[in-house]
């Protein structure tokens, strides 16, 4: 598993030709970004959780039929300062990182006083988030570092806090049909209390001629409190419509109190993570327009989620589809001790971890919510109640992305996982709750990436993009092509170089 997953990634900082086999369609002009870590030890010391690994960027760029691949190490402030010290000095996830051995008792003293608000890196490992024209390697925390999506070079870090009061933001942000941007996050120390926070960045905010941020035309569209005032909920994506925003508050929390005395007791910001079972989910409705939030809100029970899978409007109702689970050990199953037994030992063990269940949910939006009211299968009460239609148990989704619809949809793309290796592609049709799949001996594919063809119609019309690895070293790493309609392989371009494996990413057109 180690040369899968935490072996150290090496540069391909200039771009290599890809061997092709087959036909890369004549539309396809563009550039696949994807993100993800990629070095995981520095000197002597090493990392204890695969999040916390340096974020090494890589590309795919399709140009007349051609492929070139490349890849380059995020120049982080993080990356920059544990590279000049030739250790970890910078506390990630999972691992933290003290003083100097050599520092006086004052020093050290000084050290954990300013750590008791917590500075968090800037190694933007998750995804790759475009606000305007700018294109940001991105995480959870209040940094993003700006980068060429061409070169791959890094051009400098931004601070969400310096155009909006954010603490917190995720890396799953949202575009509408006119290439505004959507995103949320966490305001813990906010003047007017601690909220979620929803904001929207223009597509005209970019200005290259002065080379200022796009962020600076941040707009605010609203701000939710928190439930729970000491312990807001973590979340790691949202959900939108046409007309709406939904945004799960759910049971898995952040300890702010624990939080600021994390690192004098020595506790990782990973430990900070506390989920309660006995809590409810909250789903909260905003009308991305007017930042109005509905008065009327809904709960269940309790559960983990990181990635929303649609969502879309329906006869008065919003409809959003979830990957869950029943606790959060999905991120102890990443810590690195975990991952280095050998494939046997860590299937057994794996079996402790919580399974990902897809959960479709159905909240009413222009109806009477004064009549309680059961109408197949759906169950509507008073305000704080829950509206679960459909409940989907596809077990071995991993990961799952929709294709070219914007309101109801069929087909879904994702990684099949077994435990934690992933071994293969497939698209899942939620109507027929069937799936068709791609998969090689000895190959590893990343997430699938859609790309919708000129003038696509049905939602599938289009290629699914995947980053494939090996185990096999007779086996060159490849970017597969799909057809997404019909998941035959169309083409692959292999390139003889390191590639790893790797998190989120986007397709950027020519």
């Amino acid at each position: 598993m180690e040369a899968i997953f935490y072996r150290n990634g090496k540069e391909t900082p200039e771009p290599v030709k890809a061997e092709l086999s087959g036909t890369i369609p004549s539309w396809l002009q563009g550039t696949l970004l994807r993100n993800g870590p990629g070095l995981f030890s520095i000197g002597e010391s090493s990392y204890n959780h695969w999040f916390d690994g340096m974020a090494l960027i890589h590309s795919f760029t399709f140009k007349d039929g051609e492929v070139y691949y490349r890849s380059k190490f995020l120049r982080s402030g993080t990356y920059k300062k544990n590279t000049a010290a030739n250790r970890i000095v910078v506390t990630e996830f999972g691992t933290l990182a003290y003083p100097e051995p050599s520092k006086n008792i004052f020093s050290k003293a000084f050290t954990y006083l300013i750590n008791t608000i917590p500075d968090f890196t800037d190694n933007n490992i998750i995804n790759i988030i475009r606000y305007g024209e700018d294109y940001y390697a991105s995480s959870e925390i209040n940094y993003i570092n700006q980068i060429n999506p061409s070169s791959l070079d890094t051009i400098g870090r931004s601070n969400y806090r310096d155009y909006i009061a954010l603490n917190l933001a995720t890396a799953h942000p949202h575009y509408d049909d006119e290439g505004n941007t959507y995103n949320m996050g966490t305001a813990i120390m906010a003047l007017t209390g601690p909220k979620y926070v929803i904001f929207r960045v223009p597509s005209i905010a970019s200005d290259k001629e002065n080379k200022r941020p796009a962020l600076r035309k941040v707009e605010h569209i609203c701000s939710i409190p928190f439930h729970s005032t000491l312990y807001p909920s973590y979340f790691h994506s949202f959900g939108m419509t046409e007309n709406y925003i939904i945004f799960v508050e759910q049971a898995l929390k952040l300890d702010i109190i624990r939080l600021t005395t994390a690192y004098i007791k020595g506790v990782s910001w990973g430990k900070c993570l506390k989920y309660d079972k006995d809590d409810i989910t909250l789903f909260h409705v905003i009308n991305r327009r007017t930042g109005k939030v509905a008065g009327t809100k809904f709960y269940t029970d309790a559960f983990v989620m990181f990635h929303h899978i649609n969502a879309y409007e329906e006869d008065g109702h919003v409809v959003f589809d979830l990957i869950t689970y029943e606790d959060n050990s999905l991120y102890d199953m990443f810590y690195l001790k975990n991952m280095r037994q050998d494939a046997e030992t860590f299937d057994k063990s794996s079996k402790v971890f919580s399974l990902p269940v897809c959960q479709r949910f159905v909240i009413p939006i222009d109806v009477d919510l004064k009549v309680s009211d059961c109408k197949g299968g759906v169950f509507i009460f008073s305000s704080l109640s829950a509206t679960l239609l459909l409940f989907l148990h596809w077990g071995f989704v991993c990961l799952a992305f929709v294709g070219n619809k914007k309101l109801n949809f069929q087909k879904v793309y994702t990684l099949i996982s077994h435990i934690l290796v992933l071994k293969q592609i497939a698209k899942v049709d939620t109507i027929t709750r069937t799936h068709i799949e791609w998969m090689e001996d000895e190959c590893y594919p990343s997430e699938p990436v859609f790309v919708a063809s000129p003038g696509a119609v049905d939602e599938d019309d289009g290629v699914i993009l995947s980053s494939v690895i090996s185990l096999n070293p007779k086996k060159t790493p490849f970017l597969l092509v799909l057809d997404a309609k019909t998941f035959k392989e169309i083409a692959r371009a292999s390139v003889n170089t390191t590639v790893h494996m790797d998190l989120h990413g986007l397709f950027i057109h020519q």
